[in-house]
């Protein structure tokens, strides 16, 4: 891996500027980083009818997935807020997070490649760093289906 933190947020960022966001016009990026140093992205895709829409995070691991890497996703970037004039995110102050549908499908991942996913969450000026285990505590697994 020779990505850092910053640079994974950064591609998040850049991703949102790919968003499909008419309705909430709240634009979100995600970034995934592979073991072997690779970045797969993935931004919002909204529907009129609402809960068709796809978040970022959930866009870029099923991108992973369907080019055979999911199991290669050693850490994830997230980054939204309104539309910028540019395209892209603007940044708040306060970092958002996945959401819980996210958190799950996030959760799938870090069952099958057996580590702690750190999550980076960009914020202006920077970004917040938390485990998949601080944002889904008990979640539920693979595991629990035994």
């Amino acid at each position: 891996m020779t990505m850092n933190a910053e640079k994974l947020v950064a591609a998040a960022v850049a991703a949102a500027k790919n968003a499909y966001a008419p309705y909430s016009n709240f634009h979100v990026g995600a970034a995934l980083l592979l073991d072997n140093g690779d970045v797969v992205t993935g931004a919002n895709f909204e529907n009129a009818s609402y809960g068709m829409t796809l978040c970022a995070e959930t866009v870029a691991i099923a991108k992973a997935n369907s080019d055979g890497q999911m199991r290669r996703i050693v850490a994830i970037a997230v980054a939204g807020g309104p539309k910028a004039d540019d395209g892209g995110t603007t940044l708040g102050a306060e970092a958002i997070t996945p959401c819980g549908r996210c958190r799950q499908v996030i959760k799938e991942v870090a069952d099958e490649v057996a580590i702690d996913l750190p999550v980076y969450c960009a914020k202006q000026g920077g970004h917040d760093t938390h485990l998949l285990s601080e944002l889904l505590p008990y979640g539920f697994g693979p595991a629990s289906l035994k």
